[in-house]
């Protein structure tokens, strides 16, 4: 260690001198002196390590480190302490499902459903006429059966725990027969062979990547095999020169050769969307009308719910689900089941469904009424009189995303800003740090607002926020 650094770290403030400046100035309230004791630990070592660290690489740090740094430090971390992590944000990207924003928009029952459940005891596993333990799965089972045609409906947290059970249930240890061309990768490195893999099953391809024919499930089915499950591919498609066997084909197999059939569906939809102008989706109900075995899909993508993973079709194949143990390590919480349960109930009328679910009605509303929002939201902009920004509407197209509908483009109005003085990229970072943040997304140097994914009751988020960025420059 050279001198320098000697120097340096005898700079470094006592832990109980920054404990006692922010306790005099009021900064320990709403924290307990132990977790302040250590945050004041975790900056001096941090410094320390920022000495050292630059005397290993031969570079330079700034010194010497006085008390009042060291208070400024861990003011800052205590302050972040006190700031909630996940926060709501406004989706103006466009991107109706959008992964990483937390996809499906919850209904407002929903909300109200989550927050009467969770305020006190419920039900949850009590029979309320037979008065003994009941079931979870059954607060929601009939509607969902109901609606879809299915015979029985269990639930877990969310449709890789769903893909997981259903097919350790029924082909641990057994082939699983799936299309190559259908071995997909979803967001978050979920992969079908290593789902497969975890889940005990042993996969086996039939097929090539862009053809498939029903010689080669066929072919494939032997003593070894436990399931033969086909794959929706929700986020991407292969044209050209293709072959796939229907879910039909794959059922009658499944029945003369006594063996179940499983769909992984993915994106789970209850609506003919082609009625509204966008691309074919097969629909839960026409599925299960093939009398598949079982089927899975997610609950917070084109459903419009919560996370979840739902299972679906014959009795005796979810009884056997059902019972293993993995179900109780997958399964749902009291806040989950009540929003979808308030969800499903939109869905015993499928216009309501398409009015009230977010989802829904962002994906098939008529780009007319995107235009008045646009209207509205640039009338609010341009009231602000901006030197630094201006505002324009222009013509573009937005995209379902959650790997669902991936090649539709759906029209839009967006807002774009023209900056003057700031970059694009500065004004998207600084949209990011509001106290609502503003997720935005750049276009040919303008940063754009999607309407399509902008409820009006958000517009005063966008509207102060770039007041705000505006005061800044």
């Amino acid at each position: 260690m050279n001198e320098k650094t000697r120097e340096l770290l005898k700079t470094l403030p006592k832990i109980d001198e920054v404990l006692l400046i922010l306790e005099r100035d009021g900064a320990l309230k709403g924290v307990s002196r132990d977790i302040a004791t250590e945050q004041c630990r975790k900056t001096v070592e941090e410094m320390r390590n920022a000495i050292l660290n630059s005397e290993k690489i031969g570079g330079k740090v700034s010194g010497p480190f006085s008390v009042d740094k060291a208070v400024q430090e861990v003011r800052k971390k205590l302050l972040a302490l006190h700031k909630y992590s996940l926060r709501r944000v406004v989706n103006a990207t466009g991107i109706i499902l959008h992964t990483n924003l937390g996809r499906a928009p919850l209904c407002g029952e929903a909300l109200r459903r989550i927050i009467d459940v969770s305020e006190g005891y419920s039900n949850l596993e009590f029979d309320l006429d037979k008065g003994k333990r009941g079931i979870r799965y059954d607060h929601v089972k009939d509607t969902l059966c109901c609606v879809s045609g299915s015979e029985d409906a269990i639930i877990v947290n969310n449709n890789a725990a769903a893909v997981l059970l259903v097919l350790n249930t029924l082909s641990e240890g057994k082939e699983a027969i799936v299309s190559r061309g259908e071995l997909i990768e979803i967001g978050g490195e979920f992969r079908i062979p290593e789902v497969m893999e975890k889940s005990g099953a042993i996969l086996r391809e039939v097929g090539t990547t862009n053809r498939t024919h029903f010689f080669d499930y066929e072919n494939a089915v032997c003593d070894r095999t436990g399931l033969i499950m086909k794959v929706h591919t929700s986020n991407f498609k292969v044209l050209g020169f293709t072959d796939e066997i229907s879910l039909t084909d794959l059922v009658k197999l499944g029945k003369e050769k006594d063996i179940p059939v499983m769909n992984d569906l993915g994106s789970g939809c209850f609506v003919s969307l082609d009625n509204y102008g966008l691309e074919r989706e097969p629909t839960v109900q026409d599925v299960l009308k093939t009398g598949v075995d079982v089927v899975t899909f997610s609950g917070d993508k084109l459903l419009g719910g919560p996370q979840a993973g739902i299972i679906m079709g014959k009795k005796d194949v979810l009884a056997r689900i059902k019972k293993n143990p993995l179900n109780r390590a997958l399964r749902i919480d009291k806040l989950t089941l009540a929003a979808l349960e308030a969800t499903m109930m939109h869905y015993l009328d499928l216009d309501r469904a398409v009015h009230d679910v977010r989802v829904l009605r962002s994906l098939t509303e008529p780009v007319s009424e995107v235009r008045k929002r646009a209207d509205s939201l640039l009338s609010l902009l341009e009231q602000l009189s901006l030197q630094s920004m201006t505002f324009s509407i222009i013509e573009e197209y937005s995209m379902a995303g959650g790997g669902s509908l991936p090649t539709q483009e759906i029209p839009t109005v967006v807002i774009a800003v023209h900056t003057h003085g700031i970059s694009p990229s500065r004004l998207e970072r600084e949209l990011r740090k509001l106290e609502v943040p503003v997720i935005a997304r750049i276009c040919e140097d303008k940063v754009l607002f999607d309407l399509r994914t902008i409820p009006e009751e958000e517009f005063m988020f966008i509207r102060n926020g770039i007041q705000h960025i505006a005061g800044l420059l």
